[in-house]
């Protein structure tokens, strides 16, 4: 089975992507044939400072190799080299009714946070059908607040195989039921968006300062707390087993715990589980042609099956040779 996912580089990835997404993209990677890209169209929508763009492309695809992504079994690419994708959805959004976009989840929550409704941010859900169909993906992994995006995808590639004939795979989307929902250090969702993230790679002093940041309530260190409402457990318990985590629950209960202990746990436990990763990830900045290597080889594999989708489509639809 092909799995695709893209990450977007509109950020440094955090504690949020890796448990919502990147770690269930490697346990996929493992089990099926995937196909994984840095979605640098989509990021121009939010990102429009050149040199940052660039830092947040390379950081992304440094930070899935980091984490232990293996180039040699799995595809990783930039969206930008495989230039078939924006012809494709173009030829999509010839057929796409602007009702559907416009009532996109994604649409409506970032036009709700101010930012711009351009064109791009309007046609981002048929960008990203065009991601999907472009590879003949058989599944796209995706948390519960993405499902929409698939049945968007799933509607355009039928109605286009409705009218031209059956041209474009239909996808199914693969929901994991126990993807973590990461909260920010302030509670909402962790988002680079709402800038309350805690970097995957942040260490040292600057570690310590953003989870020391995470809000808790003013009770006081010797009474009774509530573990199911508290910001710092809800990180914490990311990182530990479930006895680990029973035990903790324990001690909020009993009082006599403060926040501060909590939090000071939080920084260790981050620290250790991605030590290794940390190694890797100043390896790869240290050689960056690395990282471009991988990319030149992914972008390369996945744009051969991009130009035989495309061969179908515009066959199917006029555009192929006079």
């Amino acid at each position: 089975m092909r799995v695709l996912s893209g990450i977007q580089p509109s950020g440094i990835l955090h504690l949020g992507n890796y448990f919502g997404a990147m770690r269930e993209h490697l346990r996929l990677a493992d089990e099926n044939e995937a196909f994984y890209f840095i979605a640098d169209f989509h990021a121009l929508t939010t990102v429009q400072d050149a040199a940052t763009l660039r830092g947040y492309r390379f950081a992304a695809a440094a930070d899935y190799l980091a984490i232990g992504l293996d180039p040699a079994h799995t595809t990783l690419f930039s969206q930008v080299d495989v230039p078939e994708v924006t012809e494709l959805a173009w030829i999509l959004s010839t057929l796409t009714p602007m009702p559907m976009m416009e009532n996109a989840h994604s649409y409506k929550d970032k036009v709700a946070r101010g930012i711009p409704a351009s064109l791009g941010l309007v046609a981002y859900p048929a960008l990203m059908a065009a991601d999907i169909l472009i590879y003949d993906s058989d599944a796209v992994p995706v948390g519960g607040d993405q499902k929409q995006h698939v049945e968007i995808t799933r509607d355009i590639a039928g109605k286009f195989n409705r009218m031209y004939g059956e041209t474009l795979k239909i996808p199914v989307d693969l929901i994991k039921q126990d993807v973590a929902i990461v909260p920010g250090v302030d509670g909402a969702k962790m988002s680079k968006s709402y800038g309350n993230d805690i970097p995957i790679f942040l260490e040292g002093k600057p570690l310590k300062k953003r989870v020391m940041s995470i809000v808790t309530d003013s009770t006081p260190v010797e009474d009774p707390k509530d573990p199911d409402s508290c910001n710092a457990y809800a990180i914490y318990r990311l990182f530990a087993s479930e006895e680990e985590r029973e035990t903790m629950r324990e001690r909020y209960r009993a009082g006599g715990l403060g926040y501060g202990e909590v939090k000071k746990e939080i920084v260790a436990r981050i620290e250790e589980h991605f030590a290794d990763a940390r190694t890797r990830r100043r390896a790869l900045e240290e050689h960056p042609d690395e990282v471009r290597d991988v990319l030149a080889q992914g972008a390369q594999r996945a744009r051969a099956v991009a130009q035989e989708v495309m061969e179908r489509v515009r066959t199917a639809c006029g555009l192929g040779t006079v």
